[in-house]
């Protein structure tokens, strides 16, 4: 297939009028006078071509959360997801027992090793939890909240087939150290629902903690004299932050100055948990009742759980707050997918990468999804 007369965001994140060339489910060419013959042509005049989204941190939509532990569970959120422009993410659980994130796992390499037709790409597993500070734990919940443990998590690990992406731990718990170490060679650490101060978090860096997660929330903060886990990551270029971009968890203007800020340092995430893509009422997040009102997400105490909005929507929510699209567009597709190692196939418009692309129209509303070189 052929996608020609498109304005492309190119692997350099660059918009300029080119054409793609689609083979065998890959991007073959993309450039300008590409060959025509024998192609199957698809005339994209009007609309701007980016790469698929990539969401390495999500919980659930659409009813179904990936903690239920089911196969279904995850393919009901991939046919949602690939509907709103994610050609890949990343399952995420929460604080659990043991066996409960296991199933979860399972279901997860089952969706890797049979991927079913019209679903996001599974890429792997990101954990966000048990291993956190119970005074950060968040809509996290307390029961299952327990310290550092290596050995569970190689028995996780090992028994999923080491899909498991991202882990997140509190530096400042018993054992964090030797754990950041461990775990840090056979995927990323990042550092999450944390009280650590400066010092604690820059030294969490230097145990191997590489990415932040959810940027600002469930951590301390930055203050002229306490730098917290903010200021460490506005410190240190070793790390990657995720960022979740609705409007409320963090104030545009805060988004929009932390963008300008961390540059290719900060990416967007949704955090959406079960009651994404349904009406307001009563949902549910890691055993807890949610209480959703005009889409915003909170425990009976109030504390925030989670989301209910897409990378599409964030995307759409950057532009409009002053983040420029190119940036925009970086952080909902090559830059969580680089955060997971998973930029050598996915997440820009790049020769001999799949064939992942949306197209958008002027208003940056989704025309057209393609995963693996064939329109959903």
């Amino acid at each position: 297939m052929l996608i020609k007369n498109a304005a492309v965001l190119d692997e350099s994140f660059r918009l300029s009028q080119k054409e793609i060339l689609i083979r065998d489910g890959k991007i073959a060419a993309v450039g300008v006078g590409l060959p025509q013959d024998g192609e199957e042509v698809f005339d994209a005049a009007g609309l701007t071509a980016v790469p698929g989204f990539v969401d390495v941190h999500i919980h659930g939509c659409d009813g179904e959360d990936a903690s239920d532990g089911t196969v279904e569970a995850i393919r009901t959120m991939g046919r949602f997801l690939l509907r709103h422009g994610v050609t890949s993410f990343c399952p995420t659980t929460m604080t659990l027992p043991e066996e409960r994130i296991a199933r979860t796992l399972a279901s997860a390499r089952t969706c890797m090793d049979q991927p079913e037709e019209g679903c996001s790409r599974v890429l792997g597993v990101h954990l966000e939890g048990p291993y956190i500070a119970m005074s950060k734990k968040g809509a996290q919940k307390a029961e299952y909240v327990r310290p550092a443990d290596f050995e569970e998590f190689k028995r996780l690990y090992d028994g999923c087939g080491g899909i498991v992406r991202l882990v997140v731990i509190a530096p400042e718990t018993p054992g964090a150290d030797e754990f950041i170490q461990k775990a840090s060679q056979l995927c990323t650490v990042s550092i999450a629902h944390t009280d650590a101060d400066y010092d604690q978090a820059k030294h969490g860096f230097d145990m191997g903690i590489t990415h932040a997660t959810h940027l600002y929330n469930a951590m301390s903060g930055l203050t002229h004299r306490a730098p917290g886990v903010v200021g460490a990551v506005f410190d240190d270029d070793r790390v990657c932050a995720e960022i979740i971009c609705d409007g409320f968890h963090i104030h545009p203007a805060v988004v929009r100055t932390t963008f300008r800020l961390l540059g290719d340092r900060i990416m967007a995430i949704s955090d959406a948990m079960r009651a994404t893509g349904l009406p307001d009422g009563e949902s549910e997040l890691g055993g807890q009742t949610v209480y959703v009102r005009d889409g915003k997400a909170c425990l009976k105490d109030g504390t925030i759980a989670g989301s209910t909005t897409n990378l599409h929507q964030e995307l759409k929510n950057l532009v409009s707050w002053g983040v420029p699209f190119e940036q925009a567009a970086k952080s909902v597709s090559y830059l969580p997918a680089r955060s997971v190692h998973a930029d050598d196939q996915v997440g820009s418009i790049a020769t001999g990468k799949l064939a992942d692309i949306v197209l958008l129209d002027s208003e940056l509303n989704i025309v057209k999804v393609m995963q693996d070189g064939k329109f959903c």
